[in-house]
């Protein structure tokens, strides 16, 4: 399984390099989507700190649905998914490839994001190990779930719009316990931060146990 999701994330990053798809479009979509955040809400720089944390895991799950989107598109080739189950490759080590080539993305953007809020939006860090750990956590749980719901909407025909609605809704836990954990990384309070952590951890273990277990049936579906 561990083999196989190695050989799958390793196909679908190097796509991604030679196609640069992630670094032309997404990357900016989601600054463009944090630059047009910091207009609605004014000059004000207080308002933006306050706000900063929402406003970037905004950006973050809006980009989520476009990686996972972009994961899927490069098989939407007539065969190409059969031939990727005619390979003998494990389903739960395809599924572990693809959620480890989305993660990967999901860090360059979340980095570049980072940088933009601490640029645009005066933010500073009192305990940023605290915010490293949370993005790492829904990240995970993030690209597991991006996945699992890209699996289930990628034999439709309106997957693209399918897709947004399937998962939004599904990674709202997310947005608000990364929310709740950089705000108290922001302002040093630990003890508050670590707290949401336990809504994190514990969603990306569910969903990375279920797309493990489900996406083999997923795969015969599509």
């Amino acid at each position: 399984m561990w083999r196989d999701a190695l050989l799958v994330a390793g196909k679908d990053l190097r796509i991604e390099l030679r196609s640069r798809v992630a670094l032309w479009q997404v990357v900016p979509f989601a600054v463009l989507v944090l630059v047009l955040f910091a207009f609605a809400l004014g000059p004000g720089r207080s308002t933006l700190r306050t706000a900063a944390p929402g406003l970037y895991w905004l950006a973050v799950l809006f980009s989520t649905v476009l990686a996972t989107q972009r994961s899927f598109a490069i098989e939407s080739g007539e065969g190409t998914r059969d031939g990727l189950r005619l390979a003998g490759i494990d389903p739960a080590g395809v599924f572990l490839g693809k959620a480890a080539a989305v993660a990967v993305q999901l860090v360059v953007i979340q980095v570049v994001l980072g940088a933009g809020i601490v640029v645009l939006f005066d933010v500073r860090f009192g305990a940023i190990w605290l915010a490293l750990v949370a993005s790492l956590l829904a990240t995970l749980g993030l690209a597991a779930a991006g996945v699992l719901y890209g699996a289930l909407s990628a034999g439709l025909r309106v997957r693209e719009t399918l897709l947004p609605l399937l998962v939004l809704p599904i990674v709202a836990p997310v947005l608000i316990a990364g929310s709740r954990a950089w705000s108290a990384a922001i302002s040093g309070a630990v003890a508050s931060g670590a707290s949401w952590l336990k809504i994190l951890g514990p969603f990306a273990a569910v969903y990375l146990a279920v797309g493990v277990a489900l996406y083999g049936p997923l795969q015969e579906t599509a």
